[in-house]
């Protein structure tokens, strides 16, 4: 019986072969090989060099595990290499995997660099539109949040939901300092929820609202028609006195 997909590591590997490493991709290609090599086990290699080879009188578990580790890295090295462009395969055929990855990030740490700058302007000058629905605009900052995260640059919590409310409309205002009185601490998710309700509130004035506009016309219209009686009522008063005898 033929096994399943979900037990051949080939079968996650081809996310890698859907998008080869060209110099331009580096941070997406690399997250997905991480993936892959923590699905296999492997992850271990990209992050230390092979060790030194264990003396002759070492113990079999060690040179057991120091085997293992060459093997995996070879292994490692020729997965990073079928999923390069030819260009990158010719100047690194000969490195071991760990070696290959660091020369690969000192090659492309400036496009890392110009993503996070990019991700960080976005997230500051991100503004929700008056009237605007509060949901996609959260879950927009949350993706911007997220994506330093992934380039190894996490934001506290904090942080994170200050700017979130920084960017709210001027509708918003009293919802920010009963949060900020309150000393709430509450997740991007949780503070997600609270806006939900919050808009509903925003959207649907309260019946007190209401009662206070209303009295506020009556009581403008009860004025102007108190001035005109007065003044209608002066030239007949004025009549009178001369038509009496």
């Amino acid at each position: 019986m033929a096994s399943s997909s979900n037990n051949n590591p080939q079968s996650l590997r081809s996310i890698l072969e859907k998008d080869k490493l060209s110099g331009t991709n580096f941070l997406d290609w690399f997250r997905n090989l991480r993936i892959v090599l923590k699905h296999e086990l492997k992850l271990y290699v990209l992050d230390a060099p092979i060790p030194e080879d264990p003396p002759a009188n070492a113990t079999k578990a060690v040179k057991d595990a120091h085997n293992k580790h060459v093997n995996d890295s070879t292994d490692v090295a020729c997965i990073m290499l079928a999923t390069m462009v030819p260009e990158l395969q010719k100047d690194m055929e000969l490195m071991e995997a760990y070696d290959m990855v660091v020369t690969l990030k000192e090659m492309f740490q400036q496009q890392a660099r110009q993503e996070r700058f990019e991700t960080v302007k976005n997230l500051h000058s991100c503004k929700m539109t008056k009237g605007a629905s509060v949901s996609p605009h959260v879950l927009k900052m949350k993706g911007y949040v997220d994506q330093l995260d992934r380039l190894g640059f996490p934001i506290s919590q904090e942080l994170a939901t200050d700017l979130i409310m920084n960017s709210l409309p001027e509708s918003y205002s009293q919802f920010v300092m009963n949060y900020n009185m309150n000393n709430m601490e509450k997740s991007i998710s949780e503070l997600h929820l609270m806006l939900k309700t919050a808009e509903k509130n925003i959207k649907k004035p309260s019946s007190n609202v209401l009662m206070v506009q209303k009295g506020k016309r009556m009581k403008k219209k009860g004025k102007g028609k108190a001035k005109f009686s007065k003044a209608a009522a002066a030239p007949v008063a004025k009549h009178v006195e001369q038509v009496k005898p």
